[in-house]
C-alpha cells in the first residue's frame, strides 16, 4: 500500500515535472514560427472586451498586442498531448513495469479531458488564426461570439453525451449533502457549467495572469483526484500544471507571445471535465474564483451600462480596471496570483473534508 502511494506521488510529480522541462525545450521551436509568420494583431483593438470603445483601454494595450505574437497556448496543449502519447506508445514497444505505470491515458479517467482538451485547442486555433489574418467579422477578425458559443456548445455535448452514455454517470456531488442525481437533466447543466467557465476565459489579458492562475486551479484537482485515488487524472492535471510553467516561463513580462485563444478554450474546457470527473463541481467556484470575478465583472459592467446608462468599472474585465486605476499589470497579477493560490486550497479543503 505504501509502496503504491509512492509510486503514484512520483507518477504524478514526475510527469508535471517532466511536463515542464518538455516545454521549455519546445519553446524555441513554436517561437520560431509564431515570429517567422508574424502571428500578432495588425490592429490593436479600439474597444475594451465589455464591447465598449474607450481610449482607456487603447492606451493600456495598444503597444503590447501588436508586438507579441498570439498562440503561445500551443504550448500548453501540445505538450500535454505529446507526453500522453509518449506513454500510451512506450509500453507497446518496450513492455517494462515502469512505462505501464507511467501511461496516464485511462477510458473511465482521461479520454475525455484529453478530447476536450484538444477539441477546445483547435476552435481556439481557429479563432486565433482568423484574428491575426482578419478574417472574419467579428471586431477586426475571428469567429463571432454566436459561432464560438455554438461550437462550445458542441464541445460541451459531446463530453456530456460521453459522461452521461457512455460512463453512465447522471449526478453532481454537494458537499454536506452527498450525491444528487439530476437524470437527463446532467446534460444540460454539463453544458452550462461550460459555458460558466468558459465565460471565466476573459481573464487573459495580463502577460502571465492567466497562467498563474490555470495553474493554480489545476493544481488543486491535481490535489482533489490524487486524494480520490484517480491517480491518471491526477497525472494529467499536473502534467497540464507543468506545461503552464513553462508557458509562464516565458510569459512574464515582457511576454514572448499570449496564451490566447487556442490556450484558453483548451484549457477551460478541459478544466469542467476534469471538475466533473473528480465530482468537485460545486467547489470550482471556489478553486476558480478569479475566473468568477472576472466573468462577474463583465456581466456586471453590461448590464448596468444596459439598464442603468453607467459604467461600474473603468475598464471590464476587472483586472483592466485595477490596471486603468493605476496599479501596475505586475501588480495586478500578482494579487491575482495570491488570490487563486489561497482560494484554490480552501477550494480543495472543502472538497476533500467532504469526501474523505
Amino acid at each position: 500500500m505504501q509502496q503504491d502511494l509512492i509510486l503514484n506521488t512520483y507518477k504524478v510529480l514526475g510527469l508535471g515535472g517532466l511536463a515542464f522541462f518538455v516545454g521549455i525545450a519546445l519553446t524555441p521551436i513554436l517561437t520560431h514560427y509564431l515570429y517567422k509568420y508574424k502571428l500578432w494583431r495588425k490592429d490593436a483593438r479600439a474597444m475594451a472586451p465589455d464591447g465598449a470603445p474607450t481610449p482607456i483601454f487603447n492606451a493600456l494595450h495598444k503597444e503590447r498586442e501588436t508586438k507579441a505574437p498570439r498562440m503561445g497556448g500551443i504550448l500548453v496543449w501540445a505538450t500535454t498531448i505529446i507526453l500522453a502519447l509518449i506513454f500510451w506508445i512506450l509500453p507497446k514497444i518496450f513492455p517494462d513495469e515502469l512505462f505501464y505505470k507511467l501511461n496516464f491515458l485511462s477510458r473511465e479517467q482521461t479520454w475525455v479531458p484529453l478530447g476536450i482538451l484538444f477539441a477546445g485547442a483547435i476552435v481556439g486555433l481557429l479563432d486565433d488564426l482568423m484574428l491575426v489574418f482578419q478574417k472574419g467579422a467579428y471586431r477586426g477578425g475571428g469567429l463571432t461570439f454566436t459561432r464560438r458559443i455554438f461550437l462550445i456548445t458542441l464541445i460541451a455535448a459531446l463530453g456530456a453525451y460521453w459522461f452521461y452514455f457512455k460512463l453512465g454517470k447522471d449526478f453532481v456531488f454537494i458537499p454536506g449533502l452527498g450525491d444528487f442525481h439530476l437524470g437527463i437533466y446532467f446534460i444540460p447543466f454539463f453544458i452550462l457549467v461550460m459555458w460558466a467557465v468558459f465565460s471565466g476565459g476573459v481573464i487573459d489579458g495580463l502577460d502571465g495572469l492567466s497562467g498563474g492562475v490555470f495553474a493554480s486551479i489545476f493544481s488543486a484537482y491535481a490535489g482533489i483526484a490524487f486524494f480520490q485515488n484517480q491517480i491518471n487524472l491526477a497525472a494529467f492535471a499536473s502534467v497540464i500544471v507543468g506545461s503552464i510553467l513553462a508557458f509562464l516561463w516565458f510569459n512574464i513580462p515582457p511576454a514572448r507571445f499570449y496564451m490566447s485563444e487556442t490556450g484558453i478554450m483548451a484549457l477551460t474546457t478541459a478544466l469542467t471535465v476534469v471538475a466533473f470527473l473528480t465530482n468537485a463541481i460545486f467547489v470550482l467556484p471556489i478553486i476558480a474564483l478569479p475566473l468568477v470575478l472576472e466573468s462577474l465583472s463583465v456581466i456586471i459592467q453590461l448590464g448596468s451600462k444596459r439598464f442603468f446608462g453607467r459604467k461600474i468599472f473603468l475598464v471590464a474585465p476587472i483586472h483592466h480596471h485595477f490596471e486603468a486605476i493605476g496599479w501596475p499589470a505586475e501588480k495586478v497579477v500578482m494579487r491575482f496570483w495570491v488570490l487563486s493560490i489561497v482560494f484554490a486550497i480552501l477550494g480543495m479543503i472543502v472538497h476533500l473534508v467532504s469526501v474523505l
